[in-house]
């Protein structure tokens, strides 16, 4: 892929959030992360709000589900019942095993749910596969590539 691809990612955890950044930032794929650390920032970052950047809408959402201020359950929800931002990838990537939760996942359409392994090495390999899946094996719509190379 020879283009920039925008992630979301949407951590509450800073840590969790810098193994991440760290592990997209050795990718072969050239990425673009943006971090927000709540449900309620995520929502503003993809449908903007007055005072802040215009909206941008990634190729693909790194979602935790267990996020203050409105939790990732909700963000999903609005995610895939907006016409215009349905159609982005949305990974759950939670330290939450319970079958509720990804059977809950699954039924608000996302699209992979992903357990954050605990150890550093296979945390920093997960997300490799995962950047490596969505931007080197998946296709995606293309009025998301023709956003991203505009």
């Amino acid at each position: 892929m020879s283009r920039v691809v925008d992630i979301l990612l949407v951590e509450d955890s800073l840590g969790d959030a810098k193994l991440t950044m760290k592990a997209l930032a050795r990718s072969t794929i050239e990425n673009r992360v943006h971090h927000v650390k709540d449900g309620v920032e995520a929502v503003e970052f993809l449908r903007g709000c007055p005072g802040k950047p215009e909206p941008i809408h990634p190729d693909l959402i790194l979602l935790d589900l267990n996020l203050p201020r409105k939790d990732g359950r909700e963000v999903l929800a609005d995610i895939k019942a907006d016409p215009e931002l349905m159609r982005i990838p949305v990974v759950v990537l939670t330290t939450s095993r319970t079958d509720a939760d990804i059977r809950g996942s699954y039924e608000l359409h996302a699209n992979c749910y992903v357990n954050k392994p605990v150890d550093l090495q296979s945390f920093m390999k997960v997300v490799s596969f995962i950047d490596q899946f969505w931007f080197s094996v998946a296709q995606l719509p293309e009025a998301q590539v023709e956003r991203s190379t505009s």
